[in-house]
């Protein structure tokens, strides 16, 4: 009877043991699961996220030089016309990002600075210039970079920008979205992100 019962209570630990590996097992698989399908969305995300405008200004140039010490002054000048495309960019792809499997935690560690690129198109009119001080390479030069100067002072007053990030956040969103729904966290900078109200909160 002893011999009888012992074996029910081994066949049992048994029974119980593999039926507690086999559930490990899965609950394994189904987190690599998980992991491989974040990591797939985060693959999916990783595009360029851009916001454009255009500006447009008139600029009218003047630059003079004394000749033969202070007895002369050279004049030159001319009207520039600017139109300009803008665009405020995101690289998604060098976000960096660490999958805590454990902890079943997204954490976003680094989100990329945005990329402002002018696209700058001038015209030049009524340009006139003294025979001593003509136009060289050196003035368009110099045109170029204040113009560049001016519009991104405008930029930076005008919505682009946070257009710009609130597209980034619409993408990030997504990685809300997608852990919370498969169990997991959310998490950048150490700060957990426990909403979407949250993540819009967020200092980027």
């Amino acid at each position: 009877m002893r011999k009888i019962l012992f074996g029910v209570v081994v066949t049992l630990v048994i029974l119980f043991t593999f039926k507690y590996c086999g559930d490990k097992k899965k609950d394994q698989i189904i987190l690599k699961e998980n992991s491989a399908l974040i990591q797939e969305q985060l693959k999916n995300v990783s595009k360029l996220v851009v916001t454009e405008g255009h500006f447009s200004e008139v600029f009218t140039y003047k630059n003079s030089k004394a000749v033969f010490g202070d007895f002369l002054e050279a004049k030159k000048q001319a009207i520039v016309i600017v139109n300009a495309d803008v665009t405020v960019a995101y690289d998604l792809s060098k976000i960096e990002y660490e999958l805590d499997d454990l902890n079943k935690t997204l954490k976003i560690l680094n989100l990329p600075k945005e990329e402002v690129k002018i696209s700058p198109d001038l015209e030049y009119y009524d340009i006139q210039a003294d025979f001593l001080n003509q136009f060289e390479a050196d003035d368009y030069n110099n045109i170029k970079e204040i113009v560049k100067k001016s519009l991104m002072k405008k930029i930076e007053v005008s919505d682009l920008k946070s257009n710009a990030q609130n597209r980034l956040l619409s993408e990030l969103s997504k990685f809300y979205i997608l852990t919370n729904s498969l169990g997991w966290k959310l998490e950048y900078n150490q700060i957990p992100v426990e909403s979407l109200e949250g993540l819009n909160n967020l200092k980027l």
